[in-house]
């Protein structure tokens, strides 16, 4: 068996966060800064923006949900799309989640946006669709929390912190993020819609 590529997306994500946090000039180059895309064309920005964080709970936090919910998401969709269709569909989720903040904001020099948020929520949400009770401990609470209500609760803190601001965290990708992870596994994988409304009990 070959090596897991969600984990060499955790690895890759935690290696280039770690070393912009102690190199503002990376953490410069990477972020999301409208600007840099107005004048200079870095386009690059609308992904390398995923890879770095604000500060290590907001790593921490993208990395266990990406590594406790890739690898279903990642098995079915190698089989399906092959290793290129599951890393396209990660990376593709980054740039589709921040789009809607970058045009709102494409003319303000003040805005930056950081994190893997749309990424890894297009993740979550693709396999809440596989398997909406698998379970996930989120520190500090030792009690398994079901899929789908981890789902709920990250849809509500991250429109609450949207609103709230002030962090440079993107919370309004989380919720574009989720909605990309479930068109696109509807299309990729159009079966998986009756199979979650069987794990919920709603007649498919």
């Amino acid at each position: 068996m070959g090596l897991s590529l969600t984990i060499v997306l955790v690895a890759a994500t935690a290696l280039v966060s770690w070393l912009a946090f102690n190199n503002q000039k990376l953490l410069d180059r990477l972020i999301l800064w409208p600007p840099a895309i107005e004048r200079q064309r870095q386009y690059d920005r609308l992904l390398t923006h995923g890879f770095i964080h604000a500060d290590w709970m907001h790593l921490v936090f993208n990395m266990v949900t990406l590594w406790s919910f890739g690898s279903v998401v990642e098995r079915i969709f190698v089989a399906r799309l092959g290793v290129p269709g599951f890393l396209g569909f990660y990376l593709s989720a980054i740039v589709v989640a921040i789009l809607p903040s970058y045009l709102r904001h494409r003319h303000d020099a003040r805005y930056r946006s950081l994190g893997a948020s749309g990424g890894v929520s297009a993740v979550l949400f693709a396999s809440i669709l596989f398997n909406p009770w698998s379970k996930l401990i989120i520190f500090p609470l030792p009690i398994p929390i079901p899929a789908i209500l981890f789902a709920v609760l990250y849809v509500g803190y991250s429109i609450w912190m949207d609103r709230r601001g002030g962090d440079n965290i993107n919370h309004s990708a989380h919720l574009v993020g989720g909605a990309y992870g479930i068109a696109f596994t509807l299309l990729a994988v159009p079966e998986s819609l009756g199979h979650f409304l069987r794990q919920i009990g709603v007649s498919a």
